[in-house]
């Protein structure tokens, strides 16, 4: 009875010793297990994310352009001399045909004289050899000539005829020298350089590809069309196919706030740049205000609509690798997806994707460049900021 008592005692003690032990490891190890958990939890990178925005299927893309004058043209002097008189001076509106100098060349007229005379003294000639040729031809009817004279007074006839044609032709070059000592307006336009002066000596030709044998020469004025203005723009490639011949531009200028003038596109080049990936558009505008001038700068407003509207995610988000550009996604709640995407325009704040992005994506904002294809990441909210909950109340 003892030993049994000493047994009941022993395993008694037994029991409360495990007891004590069991009530002191096991909320140590579900400590750790929860610290575990936590520290795994804690391991993966915390990431806010944001949906992209659906871009406007209409809008206005604003591209810098060009203004050129529709004709600008150099005018040379195509006779040498000396300046008598000019008339219109830079800014000067001329029509087409007005006299806007006078050169003085004594030279060239003298020349013009002295030809006139050759023609006279070779029709002379002429009509002396023919009259000679008919009476050879009579006297030969009646063997009163041998053929041979008869021969070399036809001959010499014909000889004559064609000096007279070579101072006809003589005659009418020097007659076109003349009448260059005037020169006139090929067009209606604006005068935008005069570069000479009353007794300055002209020299015939141009600066570049002139053939004068007095010398290459400068150019007198300077003329350009500017009723109506020819705009160049160079539209990037992924507006390329909406830039077609026939739709509206209107142009904007910086001096001019809040005005607009309309244009058309008339033309492309067909053709991109390989250097900018662009590709050269025309826009002709009607200048009727005078307010345009060619040289300056403007912007050229496009109406495009898009057949696959683009999306618009932050910049921030991108990631360059060497991989090329990426988008960091989150997929199945917490893995990452590193989407390759192709971007449009860059606004800023704001990029513009074109192609690799699905609208209800989730992407990942201010990722870091640790980030790697497959990793557990931890999708947290992004706290409201005390700003944003004072508008609110």
């Amino acid at each position: 009875m003892k030993i049994f008592r000493v047994a009941v005692g022993a395993i008694l003690v037994l029991a409360v010793v495990a007891f004590v032990v069991a009530a002191g490891i096991i909320p140590r190890l579900r400590r750790q297990e929860v610290l575990k958990q936590q520290t795994i939890v804690a391991a993966e990178p915390a990431v806010t994310v944001t949906h992209p925005k659906l871009g406007n299927p209409a809008e206005e893309v604003i591209l810098p352009g060009n203004i050129q004058a529709f004709i600008d043209t150099p005018i040379y002097a195509r006779t040498s001399g000396y300046l008598k008189a000019w008339y219109f001076d830079i800014g000067a509106h001329v029509k087409q045909g007005q006299l806007l100098a006078v050169i003085e060349s004594p030279e060239v007229d003298q020349q013009l004289q002295q030809a006139r005379e050759d023609l006279n003294t070779a029709q002379a000639n002429l009509k002396l050899a023919q009259i000679t040729a008919e009476r050879y031809l009579d006297l030969f009817k009646t063997d009163s000539v041998a053929k041979q004279d008869v021969d070399n007074a036809v001959q010499d006839a014909a000889a004559k005829s064609a000096t007279v044609k070579a101072a006809q032709a003589n005659v009418a070059r020097l007659e076109q020298l003349v009448a260059f000592e005037k020169v006139y307006a090929p067009f209606s336009g604006v005068i935008t350089t005069r570069n000479t002066d009353i007794g300055q000596l002209i020299q015939a030709g141009a600066e570049s590809g002139g053939s004068s044998s007095s010398g290459t020469g400068r150019e007198l004025f300077h003329e350009a069309a500017v009723d109506k203005l020819r705009v160049f723009v160079n539209v990037p490639q992924v507006y390329s196919h909406t830039a077609k011949p026939g739709i509206k531009a209107d142009l904007t200028l910086p001096e001019l706030p809040g005005r607009r003038f309309q244009g058309t596109l008339v033309r492309t080049s067909d053709a991109m740049d390989p250097a900018t990936r662009t590709l050269t558009v025309e826009v002709d505008v009607v200048n009727n205000t005078g307010l345009l001038y060619p040289g300056a700068y403007t912007e050229v407003h496009f109406r495009v609509r898009a057949d696959h509207p683009a999306l618009i995610v932050p910049a921030s988000s991108l990631l360059f690798r060497s991989e090329g550009l990426r988008l960091p996604t989150v997929v199945n709640g917490n893995r990452i997806a590193l989407v390759p995407v192709v971007l449009g325009r860059d606004f800023g704040d704001n990029v513009e994707v074109l192609s690799g992005l699905s609208e209800n994506a989730a992407i990942v904002e201010n990722p870091p460049d640790s980030l790697v294809e497959g990793e557990i990441v931890r999708v947290v909210h992004a706290a409201a900021s005390p700003n944003a909950e004072d508008e609110k109340s």
